[in-house]
């Protein structure tokens, strides 16, 4: 008899657990069916009718991305925001919504947001509430190598530079009324995406204007042996790649020289937080990258930021005359720095 007493209520809570999930799955339904019944639903925030996807060329596997307005729409412009090591695309999604709409572009600018996936068994450390678990078919890569341009480990096993290659050719085949498409990434997302700048090989098919935004990133990729700090001697990785151009990757395509020349010629914003320059709480400081090659480009990301502005302006294209807009009130947070009003005019230009 006292046997069956305690089945008893081990019985109600599997109900309660079997109606709690009924519940969640018809609530995510409900959203999906309110998304897709609304084309404007994707303006307000992510959700999983704005999670779409994409065949890389070659069967390479796939590619998925939040967007905010379904294929057919007519934008003029699109900026593709990169997360940064969490992997949190949905946040970044948000927040660069939010960017947009406080700039008045929502209605003629398209956002974008990729997942570079991990797998499951190995996404502990990048792995954001909300982040999508990889469905089957997706090109994967692992917490650190997205950002650095290595291969996926799975598929055709493209780079992640040529994966985003693909990706502004597929904005290019759905949205045909896009001329210009802004790559702006944020921390980890940041570093990608001007590691990416010298090695990025446009749809040449459908030529559009490209610019670049580059957000706090952990470190920097330098042409040359400039620093400026002093790395010591027994620093041997200081301008090996990701810090430098020696021991450049075969598979990304362009020497040195031609992603140096890239560069200079390219469109670049910069912006910095302004309360990322400190050990602080909110600067994410413990994943900050400290080795000497790191470190030879300054303590902390604002630092590193100005000193790579200035070589810009002095080594690389001194007609530019590139400057970094520093953030105030911001640490080390997308949702503060992008829908900024210091960020507006690096974001979207002038409006």
């Amino acid at each position: 008899m006292g046997r069956k007493q305690e089945q008893a209520p081990m019985k109600k809570i599997t109900l309660l657990y079997r109606l709690l999930a009924v519940s969640l799955a018809a609530a995510a339904s409900s959203h999906a069916a309110a998304a897709s019944a609304d084309p404007d639903a994707c303006q307000h925030g992510a959700g999983p009718a704005c999670y779409q996807s994409f065949q890389l060329p070659q069967g390479g596997g796939a590619l998925h991305f939040y967007a905010s307005l379904p294929e057919g729409a007519a934008p003029v412009n699109a900026i593709v925001a990169m997360h940064g090591h969490p992997r949190d695309a949905n946040r970044t999604f948000d927040a660069t919504l939010r960017a947009a709409r406080n700039a008045g572009a929502l209605d003629d600018t398209l956002v974008i947001a990729p997942v570079f996936q991990v797998a499951t068994n190995r996404s502990a450390k990048c792995n954001a509430p909300g982040t999508p678990d990889p469905q089957d078919g997706d090109l994967l890569w692992t917490c650190s190598s997205w950002l650095d341009g290595e291969r996926a480990t799975n598929g055709a096993q493209p780079t992640s530079f040529a994966a985003m290659d693909a990706l502004i050719a597929e904005l290019a085949r759905r949205w045909p009324s896009l001329q210009g498409i802004t790559l702006a990434g944020f921390s980890a997302g940041a570093q990608m995406v001007q590691h990416y700048i010298g090695f990025a090989h446009p749809p040449a098919e459908r030529p559009l204007t490209l610019r670049y935004v580059v957000s706090d990133p952990g470190t920097w990729l330098y042409f040359d042996a400039y620093r400026p700090e002093a790395a010591g001697g027994d620093c041997i990785g200081v301008n090996r790649w990701k810090y430098g151009t020696d021991g450049l990757p075969a598979e990304l395509g362009s020497s040195a020289a031609q992603a140096r020349s890239r560069y200079s010629a390219a469109d670049i914003r910069y912006l910095e937080a302004e309360l990322d320059g400190a050990n602080n709480p909110g600067t994410a400081y413990r994943l900050l990258d400290k080795s000497c090659g790191a470190m030879a480009q300054g303590p902390f990301r604002l630092q590193r930021g100005q000193a790579y502005a200035e070589y810009d302006r002095k080594m690389l294209a001194p007609d530019k005359n590139r400057q970094v807009t520093v953030v105030p009130g911001c640490a080390h947070d997308v949702a503060c720095v992008f829908p900024s009003d210091a960020a507006r005019n690096a974001l979207f230009g002038t409006r």
